[in-house]
């Protein structure tokens, strides 16, 4: 019998999640609560549809000639809750000739994660912070665990595009970014970094959720700042692309 899973929605024709157009599938459940969370309706393990791999596979077939040279990307919330679905989905993806991405922050133990990461062809690292504290007070959960999963992602050699929120006053301040930056120079894996800048898009959901956003006072990048940070990547030697959420709708995630 197919596993089941629970579907937050899906993207058809996605263009910032992975190589190429890709087929997005967004699952609930996250044991993150980032301050910036886009889409905050994925928390909840309970929510959105209930859809088994095989419902969901027939449909990603449906599109197959369109994403040919792309892919199916595995997004969440975090789609490490569901490690059995994202399992049995790249699984039956792979033997279809599918490329497959997961987009995770790496916050489930490596112990549950580890068939997930050996599995997929590729995986899109979210690392919130690499100060423990900070990243805590940002998300409620230390880094340990998205660390450890970069540490084991280089250990086997798995191709590795790195995401960082710029914040301002959190994340976006020189020293904290050139020590990310010389950190992330020992993982051969990393191809990329992709550094995504602070919006407040996703805040009417929070409002709509009753929750408390408590990010409303914080700007948005400026153009100068954006480029400070671009630019101790570069010097690092690291591919950098900065990718602007300005003109997208509201189903991409940030968070």
């Amino acid at each position: 019998m197919s596993v089941q899973g629970n579907i937050h929605s899906v993207e058809s024709f996605g263009t910032l999640d992975g190589p190429g157009l890709r087929y997005v599938v967004f699952l609930q459940g996250c044991s993150l609560r980032c301050r910036y969370c886009h889409n905050p309706d994925t928390w909840n393990m309970k929510g959105g549809t209930s859809q088994s791999v095989d419902e969901v596979v027939h449909d990603i077939l449906s599109y197959k000639n369109f994403i040919k040279d792309g892919g199916v990307t595995i997004s969440g919330g975090e789609p490490l809750r569901q490690p059995d679905f994202a399992l049995e989905l790249i699984s039956r993806l792979k033997r279809e000739g599918i490329h497959t991405a997961l987009d995770t922050a790496g916050s489930v133990p490596l112990e549950i994660s580890k068939p997930v990461l050996d599995a997929v062809d590729m995986i899109l690292l979210d690392i919130k912070s690499l100060d423990d504290k900070l990243c805590f007070s940002l998300t409620g959960m230390g880094n340990a665990n998205t660390l450890a999963t970069l540490s084991y992602l280089q250990k086997i050699n798995k191709r590795v595009w790195l995401r960082h929120v710029l914040v301002p006053s959190w994340t976006l301040e020189e020293k904290k970014l050139e020590a990310l930056a010389s950190f992330l120079t020992s993982f051969s894996c990393i191809e990329q970094v992709e550094l995504l800048p602070y919006h407040r898009m996703g805040q009417y959901k929070w409002e709509q959720l009753h929750l408390t956003y408590s990010l409303s006072d914080v700007h948005e990048p400026t153009k100068d700042e954006l480029s400070m940070a671009r630019s101790i990547f570069e010097k690092q030697g690291l591919p950098v692309l900065m990718t602007s959420y300005k003109d997208e709708d509201s189903q991409t995630k940030v968070g």
